[in-house]
């Protein structure tokens, strides 16, 4: 049994952190790694827990999924991972057994638990987890390895998309889902290539961060269809992404869509969503959904990382102490939507 003299936050009811006090953790059984947290991530899911929006969620809860960590030890059988690995984990938690997970799809399994949602997260400075949840690199920095979550949404999304060279890809949203989407869109050097958004601070990060191909910039206003088109040469997109979470721009996707075309919905909104089902049928349209990634996700990611064809020191915009965790979510809180593209945690300050 393991002592671990360390305070951390637990979000004990929207808008409300509280500290906690250290306690014991038994060493890793059979299958498990005890590993330390250096890195973790923000995501929008954990701003959504603290503003009381975020589906599926409970409270009081430990938040944190995107992590950086480093193995410490590990429990019998383990023998893909050694103390003192860096890794990446993949936070969604499967059961392994039901239809979904024996069909391949343990993205969507029927019992999903994942990390600081359904069960507490990596809001800790140790955590124990399954060692088939983690992916080791040997070069990249704590930083990078939490990135890779958010990435692996953005990667699951373009692979559900099958993009074509002559696709015209409309990318709705410029948060960090919306530009991991325009990153792996990228790379199959599309047609035409554009992100759109209400707001022009999210947009420049386009300017800012590394693509492969870069994305022309769509600021909507109140002629949204007249400003897509223009940004295709007049024609309509065949592929369309929706990264908002928003229920209108969602619904607006299939007026926006080209005819044949497909839409991937990778944001989430707690809303009903409605359609015109003649128009879903004259435009002969496919709709996708998007959810978590798969353990192919992270190892593409990982090797992209390592092999410098993908460049993410840009993404990390701000950065805070833990100590300093629940001021940091009331200024995120605020400015977000204008300036924050990626904050970190860093869990040892």
């Amino acid at each position: 049994m393991r002592r671990f003299f360390m305070h951390t936050w637990i979000l004990e009811k929207p808008g409300l952190f509280s500290r906690t006090e250290p306690g014991h953790m038994a060493d890793p059984a059979a299958g498990e790694v005890l590993v330390k947290v250096h890195r973790m991530g923000l995501c929008g899911t954990d701003y959504h827990a603290y503003q009381g929006e975020q589906p599926y969620f409970a409270y009081p809860r430990l938040l944190g999924h995107e992590l950086g960590v480093e193995v410490i030890a590990t429990g019998e059988d383990v023998q893909q991972i050694a103390a003192g690995d860096r890794c990446a984990v993949r936070p969604y938690l499967a059961c392994g057994r039901c239809d979904a997970c024996l069909r391949g799809y343990t993205n969507a399994c029927e019992q999903m638990q994942v990390l600081g949602v359904h069960v507490d997260g990596g809001l800790q400075l140790y955590l124990k987890l399954p060692a088939s949840q983690l992916h080791k690199s040997s070069t990249l920095s704590f930083d990078a390895l939490a990135l890779v979550e958010p990435l692996s949404i953005g990667a699951h999304a373009v692979h559900r998309a099958r993009l074509q060279a002559d696709d015209r890809v409309l990318i709705l949203g410029a948060g960090p889902i919306g530009l991991a989407v325009a990153t792996f869109a990228g790379l199959h050097q599309l047609q035409k290539l554009a992100v759109a958004d209400l707001q022009a601070q999210r947009l420049s990060f386009l300017q800012k961060l590394s693509f492969p191909q870069r994305p022309s910039p769509v600021l909507l206003s109140q002629e949204p269809m007249e400003q897509i088109c223009a940004a295709f040469d007049g024609k309509k997109p065949t592929v369309i992404f929706d990264a908002t979470g928003n229920a209108r721009s969602m619904e607006q996707c299939f007026s926006y869509a080209a005819q044949g075309a497909r839409i991937i919905y990778v944001g989430l909104c707690q809303q009903h969503l409605s359609f015109s089902d003649p128009l879903f049928h004259q435009k002969e349209l496919t709709l996708f959904a998007s959810r978590n990634s798969l353990p192919a996700d992270f190892a593409y990611i990982i090797e992209l990382l390592e092999s410098g064809h993908l460049q993410v020191q840009a993404w990390v915009t701000h950065r805070y102490p833990l100590a300093q965790l629940p001021q940091a979510f009331e200024a995120i809180h605020q400015t977000r939507d204008d300036i924050c593209l990626k904050a970190m945690i860093d869990m040892e300050t």
